[in-house]
């Protein structure tokens, strides 16, 4: 009797578990079926979008279509604009910090060149104070040109 009644339960399981998995199937072929419409409904949208398909639209729907258009041409040239400016901005900062590095590199390179000249000016003076005498020679004749060239010989 106990095994007649546990094989009557398990066969009321197993009809029970197929009909849930059949409105399980069933509901998922309905949703199927909503998503397939929705998907075709945004095909025709979107190609009526870029212009195709339009011969049996009315008046009321081309006005739509193009109020549509314009408020994403407006979305789209607002973005372009808000972009352009965050890059505008971003060049003057790199502009600023470029004519910052600028000042101090031609700061470095006249106190480079400063020291170069302080230390050329130390040198000749140096110079000067030890008496060290130049290579040139000079000398000076009194008369006209021919009478210096017999002394010149005559040395």
């Amino acid at each position: 009797m106990q095994e007649t009644i546990e094989r009557y339960r398990s066969q009321v399981k197993d009809v029970q578990t197929d009909i849930s998995s059949v409105e399980d199937v069933q509901h998922l072929k309905h949703e199927t079926a909503i998503m397939a419409k929705k998907v075709e409904l945004l095909e025709v949208a979107k190609r009526r979008l870029l212009g195709e398909g339009l011969g049996a639209t009315t008046i009321d729907e081309l006005v739509r279509i193009e109020q549509q258009l314009e408020r994403g041409v407006r979305l789209v040239r607002a973005r372009k604009m808000q972009v352009y400016h965050e890059q505008i901005e971003q060049l003057q900062a790199k502009e600023k910090l470029l004519a910052d590095e600028n000042a101090i590199l031609t700061e470095k390179c006249q106190a480079v060149h400063n020291d170069q000249v302080t230390e050329a000016m130390q040198a000749d003076f140096r110079v000067l104070e030890n008496g060290e005498n130049s290579d040139v020679e000079t000398e000076l004749f009194i008369g006209p040109p021919e009478t210096r060239m017999k002394q010149q010989r005559s040395k």
